[in-house]
């Protein structure tokens, strides 16, 4: 599906921008009462800038790889100037983000394989992961695929019945069994399912509370296999959904999640409500793991494929520098 692929267009890149004004606009004040005075970047600027990023939600430990970064640019550039300052956090920073995988592809584009396209989302209640789930399963219809989802939370009805509604809504067929059933047997049955009616892409939601890591390994575990007997390279995806909004917190659960689980993937839901969007940079920069969707709003098509360069450049250039 190859004509699907296109460029960040001006319309997803307003949206982007409307999306991120409330942490542009948090870090643009930090920033320029960082520099305000200043012609060059020095100790005090990075000082400055150090406490800017840190009460932004990048974290400790990716704010000083940042300021480290930057001294060594000032330092070999010998002068920079306060008003460069933008313009370089941003290659900086780019040069962190762990990169999406497949960027060659377009939005929502996958490789074709034969088998459909297994994605296992987890994350605790209340992070927006049925919304994501929801949303996800409208951009791949959008572009052409067959979806299917699985309701393998099956612990809460509430959760059986929230992804009803968006596999209604959305207009894609749903696999479901009552509530109490095991969470693996659904997945088999959706696979399965899947696998006759030659879909494309399936997407499996999983119980949103946080478990011992014992427990969530093992649960996952059984899910994943289970799976595997259908369609051997399922999950293709593990993603995990965390609500930007918590800011420090959305780092912890990163933490045990990937800790517990074959995590491959994140989505950064609720960027739109808070200007805590930096956070962001930070758990790309100290898990590893790719940031594969942000999500900058309430409608279907505000869940976006997340580019490193467009997401920076939307946080410390301004409109004339862009």
């Amino acid at each position: 599906m190859g004509f699907f692929k296109n460029l960040f267009s001006k319309e997803k890149k307003e949206k982007l921008d409307t999306g991120l004004q409330k942490t542009k606009e948090g870090v643009w004040s930090k920033i320029t009462h960082a520099v305000a005075g200043k012609s060059k970047v020095d100790d005090e600027v990075l000082d400055n800038l150090e406490e800017a990023f840190i009460t932004s939600d990048v974290g400790v430990d990716t704010t000083l790889k940042i300021i480290d970064r930057i001294q060594e640019r000032v330092a070999r550039d010998k002068y920079v100037s306060s008003s460069e300052l933008n313009n370089l956090l941003c290659e900086e920073i780019c040069d962190m983000i762990v990169r999406p995988t497949n960027e060659e592809l377009g939005d929502f584009e996958l490789k074709e394989t034969g088998e459909p396209y297994v994605i296992m989302v987890v994350g605790v209640n209340g992070v927006g992961k049925t919304t994501t789930i929801g949303k996800l399963a409208s951009q791949y219809k959008k572009a052409g695929y067959k979806v299917i989802l699985g309701a393998a939370d099956t612990f809460r009805a509430a959760a059986i019945d929230q992804l009803q509604i968006w596999a209604d809504r959305v207009g894609v067929p749903m696999i479901k069994q009552q509530m109490g059933s095991d969470p693996a047997a659904v997945a088999y049955d959706t696979l399965t399912s899947a696998k006759a009616q030659g879909a494309d892409v399936v997407i499996i939601d999983t119980a949103g509370k946080l478990h011992n890591k014992i427990g969530l390994m093992n649960e996952t575990s059984k899910i994943k296999n289970v799976m595997k007997r259908v369609i051997p390279d399922a999950p293709q995806e593990v993603l995990l959904v965390l609500d930007g909004s918590t800011g420090q917190n959305a780092f912890e659960q990163a933490k045990q999640f990937i800790a517990a689980t074959d995590v491959n993937a994140l989505a950064v839901t609720k960027l739109d409500g808070t200007a805590k969007g930096g956070v962001v940079i930070g758990i790309s920069d100290q898990f590893k793991v790719p940031v594969k969707y942000i999500g900058i709003g309430e409608g279907l098509d505000d869940l976006q494929i997340f580019r490193p360069e467009e997401f920076v450049r939307s946080l410390f250039l301004n409109t004339t520098e862009k």
